[in-house]
């Protein structure tokens, strides 16, 4: 190599180590993405939201809670450095039925929830196309009953709030370019705040570009708790719709 082409030599090296160094850190910075997602649930089980109320047995499905859904709003997120990820989910929604006790005698019901999950945990399995992340943390719940009986004006209320710790394990699998699977299960309560809990997604999931997916699957949610009078033993589980924003 002669003398001349020296720099120039140089100059292509600390050209490739430069972008090496970028991409590097592109690689050690935070990466995260949001989640908005509709879940189409049904419920059953045994419920006695006021204490001294009688317990309820029921089992409606997604049609039947649509038919009293006034509002629900469910949103997951993610952030991810190196092999170290946060997970967080937020749920709220509210229902409201009435029904007659006797003739000209209404009785209305109101039910409110709010579930907000946040774990943090490592990845342990990372293969080129399979990846596990192993977590813990915590779900916090608050569930507000209300009947009322207007014409006899006649009441009730309670509010009930808890936290569960959780173990979680999340499984990322690709299959195509633009393919790939979601499994999320885990478990919880041990009589910390439920009695019990626990929870299985599996989602496939669509890339239409490096930023946007979109998510189609199945979410089975279930908790038992008996405490101070009130009882909720109930599983949810219906298919989801979602759609996945990466920055």
């Amino acid at each position: 190599m002669t003398t001349r082409h020296v720099p120039l030599a140089l100059g292509l090296v600390l050209a490739v180590q430069g972008m090496a160094s970028e991409a590097r850190a592109a690689d050690d910075g935070w990466r995260y993405q949001l989640t908005p997602y509709a879940w189409m649930a049904g419920v059953s089980g045994d419920v006695r939201p006021l204490a001294g109320a009688p317990t309820v047995s029921t089992s409606r499905s997604f049609g039947d809670v649509l038919d009293d859904l006034e509002g629900a709003f469910f949103l997951a997120g993610s952030a991810r450095r190196d092999r170290w990820v946060l997970f967080g989910d937020l749920t709220w929604a509210s229902l409201s039925h009435e029904s007659t006790l006797a003739p000209g005698v209404a009785v209305q019901g109101k039910l409110r929830q709010r579930s907000l999950t946040a774990a943090a945990g490592y990845q342990v399995v990372s293969e080129p196309d399979h990846r596990l992340d192993l977590l813990a943390g915590a779900r916090a719940w608050r569930i507000e009953a209300e009947v009322g009986v207007p014409a006899l004006a006649l009441g009730a209320r309670d509010t009930e709030r808890w936290v569960d710790p959780i173990l979680a394990a999340r499984l990322r699998s690709s299959w195509r370019p633009a393919w790939t699977t979601l499994l999320h299960a885990d478990v919880g309560g041990f009589g910390v705040g439920a009695d019990s809990t626990w929870q299985l997604v599996a989602t496939g999931n669509y890339a239409v570009n490096e930023t946007l997916y979109l998510s189609a699957g199945y979410r089975h949610l279930a908790v038992d708790r008996d405490e101070a009078g009130t009882r909720l033993d109930v599983a949810m589980s219906g298919p989801l719709l979602g759609a996945t924003w990466r920055f």
